[in-house]
């Protein structure tokens, strides 16, 4: 037989070894005078024998430490071979052929567990990186894998393979993990026009800090921007970095994300120059900023987001309270419901707040409690009493839209992941949510919302909010109809000043409307402030307008940012994704659309097993084929394939160096170093197992001493 080249030959003598039941590996090659490779030779795996490796003790003090496993060895001394050799024609001619073996064949049904069955190849390793987006392991990739085949059989690897493949993937990223990063973030920058990236290193050239936001982010900034949030999240990758996604509410009341951020610490200047880079990348400064008590934060709040409003997480507030005050007081009913009324109250006045502040320190004896007179003096930034006049401030009193988009980020991230994987998840993150932005525009377009009154301007809100915010309008209307009451109607000149009474509000007093008709549209504000902090009519305004007989809805008091398709998600095509770059994106194309398309077909012909076996004949009518494709251009060595994942880094001084781990704030307490009859106890009370050879506790067979010195006395007497 003539093959065109050594490994065309290899291929045809591993099928032949497989298809009878046996693994074939290459050996040694002859070389002529002048270098070139003459003569090859492909042996079974079981050719040779096991040579163990000589151990040089030193002392039999130090042989006592060397413990080696018996581990036994696949070699045999088989015989069986080819031997190929190069003819003028560049060809390689298989000129002997010994078929005899001295050993047993696999059976066909463990043909899977020889080492030439099995391989991570490009469908299984995108297999398992697509699952690594979403943060499932190499092991649950490998059971889904054996499922969807039909058995381990059918995988074509073993459960180690699929683990190896991910440890070798990460060794080769392994230093270059931040250059890595930084680089595919330029290049997604110059493909895409509208991302943004920033990063900053110390002068061991190790990365400090990583900013970016894509072209959508900041779409939705602009409609959404006025208000958002921010907080770390830690241990979402392995070098401890913090993450920091910025948060705010979009037009269905839900979480979006204008950008994130990591930071290798969390002081002042980090977060200055975090705050810095998103202010240049999305010309402007929000209105209210909402953080907890962080000092850093407030710093940097302070000197570079001079314009806008810090408020200080209420909830953080509230619960230290209760530790603050002792346990009694805080066990107090009259207590808290006075300080819940007074604290978490929207419609109550400055005015107000303090008398009723400081009638609750006198009642219960707080005039000279230090820690509740600081946070009366921190009263502008946390007290919703004093965010009257920012416009949609009560959308966002605490952190919590922070903590469940740190929750929902913790779903996907992993805290072992590298950063390579790290930015996989994030998009990963970010097209969930995304796509839950597009349901809820899609629900609002085509699910009409029941009407429960006769209201035409419901009617209208229906058409103009989303469906999500119009269930909230809902219920205003309603309210409007069935616990309003107007109790007095003044009119100066053309402004009329209403009375209204709501008898869902706890408190006796009554909301003052004032309501005025001109050219340019009607003009109507109430006392209880709601469109101003949240952007809804409230029911108060809807009683007048209902009262006046308003058949149009007034498009003054309309906020863009409530209203349907106010951001349009485009299907991002022109936005790559990060884990795209440095791939063959093409190949991954006509790949899904193979998938896609068998797909199809399989539904379309489940029905008719005739037609399903033509078309898996035609499907298998190939695979001499694509084993004649293989030869001619055989696949990309693993390290060649990391480097089309990772990308191709070589080794220089300007290369970004991973950071080293630091210390974070929400690292949690050190553990407290225990005294030696501490750690006695505890041992004593663990139940210790017994040495199979000498019987006693603390050891086991392989390290016990006195099946130690009795190999060493029998190795003695041999000699």
């Amino acid at each position: 037989m003539l093959f065109k080249s050594f490994d065309e030959a290899f291929a045809f003598y591993q099928r032949y070894a497989l298809a009878a039941g046996f693994s074939a590996r290459k050996n040694t090659s002859w070389k002529n005078v002048g270098g070139l490779v003459k003569i090859r030779y492909i042996v079974c795996s079981k050719e040779g024998f096991h040579v163990p490796k000589a151990i040089d003790s030193g002392s039999v003090e130090n042989s006592k430490k060397i413990v080696r496993r018996n581990r036994g060895s696949k070699r045999v001394g088989c015989n069986a071979h080819v031997k190929l050799i190069l003819e003028d024609n560049n060809m390689f001619k298989l000129y002997f052929f010994e078929q005899e073996h001295n050993h047993i064949f696999v059976e066909d049904e463990d043909i899977h567990f020889l080492p030439a069955a099995r391989s991570i190849d490009y469908v299984k390793e995108s297999f398992i990186s697509g699952l690594s987006a979403i943060n499932i392991g190499p092991v649950k990739a490998f059971n889904i894998m054996k499922t969807m085949y039909g058995g381990f059989g059918e995988v074509g690897a073993s459960k180690v393979d699929c683990k190896n493949y991910r440890r070798d993937l990460n060794l080769y990223i392994g230093e270059y993990d931040a250059e890595m990063v930084v680089r595919r973030l330029i290049r997604k920058k110059e493909c895409c026009p509208g991302f943004t990236c920033d990063y900053v290193i110390g002068e061991d050239r190790r990365l400090k800090g990583l900013f970016w936001a894509d072209e959508q982010s900041k779409k939705n900034y602009t409609v959404f921007g006025d208000i958002f949030g921010f907080d770390a999240t830690y241990k979402s990758n392995k070098y401890d970095l913090v993450f920091v996604p910025f948060t705010g509410i979009d037009n269905h009341y839900r979480n979006v994300t204008f950008g994130g951020a990591l930071l290798g610490s969390e002081t002042a200047d980090s977060y200055r120059w975090l705050l810095r880079c998103f202010v240049n990348a999305f010309g402007s400064e929000p209105k209210v900023v909402v953080t907890d008590q962080d000092a850093a934060m407030k710093r940097a709040i302070k000197d570079v987001l001079s314009r806008s409003r810090h408020r200080l997480c209420m909830w953080h507030i509230w619960e230290k309270l209760k530790t603050k005050v002792g346990p009694v007081l805080s066990a107090n009913t009259d207590f808290n419901t006075r300080m819940t009324h007074v604290v978490w109250n929207d419609t109550i006045s400055p005015e107000d707040f303090e008398t009723e502040w400081h009638s609750i320190m006198s009642t219960f004896g707080l005039e000279n409690h230090e820690w509740l007179k600081d946070m009366y003096d921190l009263r502008f930034d946390w007290i919703p009493a004093y965010y009257h006049g920012e416009d949609l401030a009560g959308l966002m009193r605490t952190t919590s839209r922070c903590e469940s988009e740190n929750y929902f980020f913790g779903q996907i991230c992993n805290p072992r992941c590298t950063l390579v994987e790290f930015f996989t998840h994030f998009e990963t993150a970010m097209d969930i949510q995304r796509h839950e932005h597009r349901r809820n525009d899609h629900d609002t377009r085509y699910i009409e919302s029941k009407p429960w009154s006769d209201f035409v301007l419901e009617k209208q809100a229906s058409e103009i909010y989303t469906k999500t915010i119009f269930k909230d309008i809902q219920i205003e209307i309603d309210a409007a109809i069935t616990k309003c009451m107007s109790k007095s109607l003044d009119i100066v000149g053309d402004v009329q000043y209403f009375e209204i009474k709501d008898f869902r509000q706890p408190c006796t007093s009554f909301l003052k409307v004032q309501y005025s008709k001109q050219e340019d549209g009607l003009t109507i504000s109430c006392s209880c402030k709601r469109f101003e902090q949240f952007g809804i009519l409230c029911r108060h305004i809807f009683y007048v307008l209902r009262y006046d007989d308003i058949n149009e809805f007034p498009r003054r008091y309309v906020h863009r940012r409530w209203m349907r398709d106010v951001v349009s998600v485009g299907s991002n095509h022109s936005n790559i994704r990060f884990d795209e770059i440095g791939r063959n994106s093409e190949i991954d194309k006509v790949y899904r659309e193979i998938v896609v398309a068998n797909e199809y077909v399989v539904n379309r012909l489940v029905g008719d097993i005739d037609e399903l076996c033509r078309y898996r004949d035609h499907i298998k009518s190939y695979i001499d084929k694509a084993d004649e494709v293989m030869v001619a251009a055989p696949p990309p060595s693993r390290k060649e394939r990391f480097a089309e994942i990772g990308g191709n880094i070589e080794k220089s001084d300007s290369i970004i160096r991973v950071p080293i781990k630091t210390r974070t704030k929400g690292c949690g307490v050190q553990k407290r170093i225990k005294s030696n009859r501490e750690i006695a106890i505890q041992k004593s009370s663990k139940i210790q197992k017994s040495c199979r050879v000498c019987g006693e506790k603390g050891h086991n067979s392989r390290t016990c001493k006195d099946k130690v010195s009795s190999n060493a006395i029998g190795s003695s007497n041999a000699m």
